[in-house]
């Protein structure tokens, strides 16, 4: 079977699961089955971080000159930039449509404590690790990032010296592919525990009172997924919109499930190679790149929630005030890039910017991670599409893989996973 028919089976069964034992009053069971989905979650926790760092290496090094890389750079964030403006006002313009704040008495919510955002400057020099190993032992993404940008860099102007250098990175990339298809493989587990324990922990009373808002973030990440996404990969790559969904289902689920961008990256970078026919040059370089920067999802609950929140306290908000709004949920998401939390930390800005209550976030942190689910898979899903359209412009995408229907089956992953040449 399919793996991503396995994936979904088990995302169904664990609601079903999940569902019933929260309403015959046996939620609490539900717990002692998500150490199954905490395992899964470790194992791909352990490969970030080098996956990381071999995979931009690589990458770096087969791109053979900095013009091309430059290309790379302003094509992505171009597209990840943009598409995130555009998130927000789909946001916004569902939330004007179906007032999900109308009717919501929010007096009695009570402000909760949210991490503070690191201003523009501090983000800007921490990019840089002053002490790269801390940097790999935090987890630091963005400085990882930077460093392995870096170390790719040098290893190209190092020339015929460096040639030993960079056939270790490749053969390291190789070995942490292999690794990672054998974690995934076990996803269908996990996916089925980490589903149980959040259905049988929030049941449907959290879900009755705040259902639209839920139905409005989930029905915004499917519009845009629909028509920005899928407009992209036609109109721009010139490529089947068809394909395109099927070879994102895989991370898709998986990123549904473990709410972390990051987390999902090695089954993003498996499936845009194996599934879309992605070079490795382009995926190891643009994938990462998205899980820090890209977030879609993010912004458009980011436009929803504001305008929830403005409803609910009976706030009108002037044209001036909406445009704040698109403005700082757009910067804000470089700004809260790799940081704990970073859903409430961006919509306490966005509240901020507008004079809005912050007391407002206290009721949409108790939904938050509902939301999370929808948000996250369409940041992964946004990853895979910017990948796509910057390795057709490059000349770097296997179209005959693209147009194969080939979804990867759990047999194939240990043995067949493959890179893509550049």
């Amino acid at each position: 079977m399919p793996l991503w028919k396995q994936i979904f089976i088990a995302l169904t069964l664990g609601v079903v699961l999940g569902v019933a034992l929260n309403q015959s009053g046996y939620g609490e069971y539900a717990a002692s089955i998500k150490p199954i989905g905490d395992l899964f979650l470790n194992g791909i926790r352990m490969l970030i971080v080098p996956l990381i760092f071999v995979s931009l290496v690589s990458g770096v090094t087969s791109l053979r000159d900095m013009s091309t890389m430059g290309r790379l750079s302003i094509k992505t964030l171009s597209l990840y930039l943009g598409t995130t403006a555009v998130a927000i006002m789909i946001g916004l313009a569902l939330a004007m449509i179906f007032k999900p704040g109308v009717g919501i008495d929010l007096g009695a919510a009570q402000a909760v404590t949210v991490a503070e955002s690191p201003s523009l400057i501090a983000t800007l020099v921490a990019l840089v690790p002053a002490n790269p190993v801390a940097a790999f032992a935090q987890g630091n993404v963005l400085q990882i990032i930077v460093f392995a940008i870096l170390f790719g860099l040098a290893i190209t102007l190092g020339g015929e010296a460096a040639k030993p250098v960079k056939k270790f990175m490749d053969s390291l990339a190789e070995v942490f592919y292999k690794f990672t298809g054998i974690i995934i493989a076990f996803a269908p587990y996990g996916v089925f525990a980490l589903v149980t324990w959040v259905a049988g922990t929030y049941g449907l009373e959290l879900l009755a009172p705040l259902a639209k808002v839920i139905g409005v973030v989930y029905l915004g990440c499917l519009i845009h997924a629909a028509v920005v996404y899928a407009g992209l990969i036609k109109f721009v790559a010139g490529l089947s919109p068809v394909r395109y969904v099927q070879g994102v289902i895989e991370p898709a689920i998986v990123a549904f499930s473990s709410t972390s961008s990051a987390g999902t990256l090695p089954v993003t970078m498996m499936s845009a190679e194996r599934n879309l026919g992605v070079s490795r040059g382009v995926s190891s370089f643009v994938l990462p790149l998205g899980t820090t920067i890209n977030m879609d999802g993010t912004a458009l609950y980011q436009g929803v929630c504001a305008l929830f929140i403005a409803q609910a306290y009976g706030i009108d908000l002037s044209l001036a005030q909406y445009a704040t709004i698109v403005l700082t949920a757009t910067l804000a998401s470089i700004g809260t890039a790799g940081v704990p939390g970073a859903g409430l930390i961006m919509l306490s800005l966005v509240l901020t910017s507008v004079g809005l209550p912050l007391e407002g976030v206290a009721i949409i942190a108790g939904i938050d991670r509902i939301l999370d689910m929808a948000r996250t898979s369409l940041n992964v899903v946004g990853d895979c599409a910017v990948a796509v359209v910057v390795a057709k412009s490059e000349g770097q995408l296997d179209q005959t893989l693209y147009d194969t229907a080939h979804v990867l089956k759990s047999t194939d992953i240990p043995n067949q996973l493959q890179s893509s040449q550049v």
